[in-house]
């Protein structure tokens, strides 16, 4: 069963969770982002994940692996991030006219978080 680490809720602005506790025990997260809503001319939402050491200053992967592929439509996708460090938020990045998405984010294997 599935774990929502992002609660659903139409947001229309880039923005961020809070901090999430990964702990030390996982090597990869499943992750699942799950759009019921998107609305507004050439919608774009970008999914991230940043890590951070002592859960307060969080940074990008150098690589940008830890990015879903750009959505503008309803669905779900899944990705598998490996854990980096002991604490992820998950960014969204917005884009388009007037853009409206509704969204959650799940832990898909419910183990790690």
């Amino acid at each position: 069963m599935a774990a929502t680490i992002v609660a659903s809720a139409a947001r229309t602005v880039t923005g961020a969770s809070g901090a999430i506790p990964i702990g030390s025990g996982p090597s990869t997260v499943e992750l699942e982002l799950e759009v019921t809503a998107a609305s507004g001319t050439s919608p774009t939402l970008v999914l991230g994940v940043q890590w951070s050491d002592d859960g307060v200053n969080f940074g990008n992967n150098d690589g940008s692996a830890d990015a879903f592929a750009s959505v503008n439509a309803v669905g779900n996708v899944v990705k598998n991030v490996p854990v980096r460090a002991p604490y992820m938020q998950i960014t969204w990045t917005i884009g388009g006219t007037s853009p409206s998405f509704t969204f959650a984010v799940l832990d898909a294997t419910s183990n790690a978080i």
